[in-house]
């Protein structure tokens, strides 16, 4: 009980800016993070949704782009970085030892901008799309696109270290991605029984996603042979921009 409670904690510190302390934390703890990063998620998408609610007299426009500006905040824009890195990387390489060469490099190139760009104003645009729609989408697609890339971090190996953020998530196998894949089940669960969403909506969400994260998958074993935290950012970003279109077009 005390390795799960630490290993939810831990993964509000790895993905958030929220100081919930508890440093230093063990090699279990951290194994067993990425188990609840679908909880991170699905808890972040609900202060958001609260924060869409109380912006909604602003108008369409400016309450979803105030609303996606504090996700930056709240996540210190760390998913946004590992899309950059991934599409500078992917985009402007050709072999294995450039693409890593590009992913240590913290500058931004026209590929990672453009990718920035396309997040953002798509993730506006869809969840202006959505309109009052977002205070239940929020949660729901920031649960379900950080599912797929713990999957990843079971199918492949970690291709990249040197001190970076990521390498504390070691060990992660099969039970955590299947604890993940849980928290999907639960707040999918509790939407269609809310009656927000019909089953058919939420599967279409859940295999639309379960595409997304093949694709990707198989993308990055072809081109380096294996994960990086990049890597699952830049899965994570194009799993909520599929999340809100799925959403938006069946609405």
């Amino acid at each position: 009980m005390r390795t799960a409670l630490r290993s939810v904690r831990a993964a509000f510190a790895f993905l958030t800016r929220i100081p919930v302390g508890g440093h230093p934390y063990a090699n279990a703890d951290w194994a067993w993070a990425p188990a609840h990063f679908p909880l991170v998620g699905l808890v972040l998408g609900v202060a958001l949704a609260a924060m869409h609610r109380l912006l909604w007299p602003l108008g369409t426009l400016a309450d979803t782009v105030l609303v996606v500006s504090a996700s930056l905040l709240l996540t210190g824009a760390m998913h946004e970085d590992g899309l950059a890195d991934t599409s500078d990387a992917l985009g402007g390489a050709v072999d294995r030892e450039r693409v890593l060469a590009i992913l240590k490099d913290s500058r931004v190139g026209t590929f990672g901008a453009c990718a920035l760009f396309v997040s953002l104003v798509g993730r506006v645009a869809l969840l202006a799309q959505l309109q009052r729609d977002a205070t239940w989408a929020l949660p729901l697609v920031g649960c379900a696109a950080r599912v797929g890339p713990v999957w990843q971090m079971v199918a492949l190996p970690y291709v990249t270290g040197a001190g970076k953020k990521s390498d504390h998530l070691t060990g992660v196998q099969t039970p955590q991605a299947a604890l993940a894949t849980a928290w999907l089940v639960i707040a999918e669960g509790v939407v269609a029984a809310l009656r927000y969403a019909t089953v058919v909506r939420l599967l279409a969400l859940a295999l639309v996603l379960a595409c997304v994260t093949a694709l990707t998958t198989w993308r990055f074993a072809v081109r380096v042979g294996g994960v990086t935290g990049d890597f699952l950012g830049a899965t994570e970003q194009l799993c909520e921009l599929a999340g809100y279109a799925v959403l938006a077009w069946s609405a």
